[in-house]
């Protein structure tokens, strides 16, 4: 067969559409470290932003060349958007409070981008395992969590920050892309929903309608990453305390490249599974090592761009725009120009997708699991908030300082939690006693090293022989007495439910 020429006519929509997918995230990974912490912004354009760029370029560019060689569509690569947002507020940003430096940030964000490059690279030759051992309501079930707590939530405070411009965006994605409505002259709905949104924001503020954007702070010039090997060293000592977080968020991305590539399969396109994860782990390695900190993905969206006409031309071009407008600036320029509020209701959608899929794709007596492992997600997002307010001052009382208290138990290493707890559930409604027996097993020792349920000061990781982790032998008990229990019943008499959700 011949090959196809580099550039079709479909690969510019489909350029269009991923490049934009990669610039909302690189959007609100701006906005939530910038506005919501505090961090400088232009330290965050100049030492951040191009590292994390180079990383998608060099995936999309492998993923071009295996499509030219395969004479297939290219599958998609961007920023993860799940753990784009989770590493803002769950690594950096905190370390950044924590510090008040944000080299320090970086750093240990850049190191933590090692660590899930590295888990990623040695899963990716285990993922379809990792695939058929845990359940896949938890899975989804986590992702749903991240998809309601981080991509529901936020997103949405984020438009009402600018209800005018914020609720008409969500209303034309609402309209086009979820329910799936044609607007006049077939123009694509999250194009008109950012521009749309970027007129009526600017317009209002030129009119004196709504608050002066915030003063702009990137400039065109060269901004070329390199490899900072002792800010790389200084940050990995901090790193160790997010492993909870970063090794799950690199686990879904593997989870997820495997569901990508039989989406692919699925539309005609017959890729390798391994060399797919293969690619995206180097691509988050590299990133790390360039100071990038946010990982990248196979997009699950193939057959869409398939749909579209696309070859190989468009994830070529997304690459390449992507990479070089980072090094030279201009990437920081169209960050800086593009508020949250306007590209929020996108990341809304992806929520509302993810969400949608883990109640969908479950099995149907599996989806009070899904629900279960929801739980821990919001736990998180409500610690966060409530330890931000009390870092800037507010005193509860006592009362309600133990209810915090324990929110903040509950919230640690909850990416952890929700898979095991939802995995857990699904493993009791099947009456699989060995593997409840497990679960509950590794909920237990997960508690006694803190990788879960964190109850040192600052929730990290701990040796069980430290003085303020007493509390974590309760918690470990809890989880071995019930643990044992549920799987003896099962054991002891075996039955079918009372009530089947079949």
């Amino acid at each position: 067969m011949k090959a196809d020429k580099w550039f079709v006519a479909g690969d510019l929509n489909a350029f269009f559409a991923l490049f934009v997918d990669n610039i909302v995230n690189l959007v609100m990974l701006t906005a939530i470290l910038a506005g919501q912490f505090g961090m400088p912004q232009d330290f965050i354009l100049t030492k951040m932003i191009p590292g994390t760029a180079i990383g998608v370029m060099f995936g999309d560019l492998v993923y071009s060349w295996m499509a030219r060689k395969g004479n297939m569509t290219a599958m998609p690569l961007g920023l993860d958007t799940p753990s784009t947002i989770g590493m803002a507020i769950a690594v950096i940003g905190p370390v950044y409070l924590e510090s008040g430096d944000p080299m320090t940030a970086w750093s240990v964000a850049m190191a933590t981008m090692i660590i899930m490059g590295v888990v990623k690279l040695i899963t990716s030759f285990f993922g379809d395992m990792i695939h058929r051992v845990v359940p896949l309501s938890a899975l989804l079930g986590s992702l749903a969590g991240l998809g309601i707590a981080l991509l529901g939530l936020l997103p949405a405070m984020r438009i009402f920050s600018a209800p005018v411009a914020g609720l008409f965006a969500t209303g034309i994605v609402l309209y086009t892309i979820v329910a799936g409505f044609r607007l006049p002259f077939k123009i694509p709905g999250a194009l008109f929903a950012v521009v749309a949104g970027l007129l009526i924001y600017w317009a209002m503020a030129l009119f004196g309608l709504s608050p002066t954007p915030a003063v702009r702070s990137a400039t065109i010039g060269l901004h070329l990453p390199s490899v900072d090997l002792a800010a790389l060293k200084s940050g990995m000592a901090g790193a160790v305390k997010y492993l909870p977080v970063s090794i799950p968020f690199g686990l879904l991305t593997i989870v997820g490249g495997i569901n990508t590539t039989a989406s692919a399969k699925a539309a005609g396109d017959d890729y390798r599974t391994r060399d797919i994860l293969l690619v995206e782990s180097v691509a988050t390695l590299l990133a790390g090592f360039l100071g990038g900190v946010a990982q990248t993905t196979p997009y699950i969206g193939h057959p869409a761009y398939k749909a579209m006409g696309a070859r190989a031309g468009y994830t070529f071009l997304t690459g390449i725009v992507i990479g070089l407008a980072a090094i030279f600036g201009v990437l920081g320029v169209i960050i800086d120009f593009i508020p949250e509020v306007v590209v929020a209701p996108i990341l809304l959608f992806v929520g509302l997708a993810i969400t949608e899929q883990a109640f969908v794709a479950s099995p149907r007596r599996h989806l009070v699991a899904v629900a279960f492992a929801i739980v821990p997600c919001l736990a998180y997002m409500v610690a966060m908030y409530t330890g931000q307010l009390m870092g800037a001052g507010a005193k509860p009382d006592p009362a309600l300082a133990a209810q915090l208290q324990v929110l903040s138990i509950l919230s640690g290493g909850f990416i952890v939690t929700s898979i095991l707890w939802g995995s857990a559930l699904a493993f009791i409604i099947d009456q699989r006693p060995l593997a409840v027996l497990v679960t509950f097993g590794l909920l237990a020792v997960f508690s006694l090293f803190g990788v879960i349920h964190s109850v040192a000061p600052n929730g990290g990781l701990y040796w069980p022989t430290l003085e303020e982790t007493g509390r974590s032998f309760e918690i470990v008990a809890a989880y071995l007495i019930t643990g044992l229990a549920l799987a003896g019943l099962m054991w002891w008499m075996p039955q079918k439910p009372e009530t089947s959700v079949e």
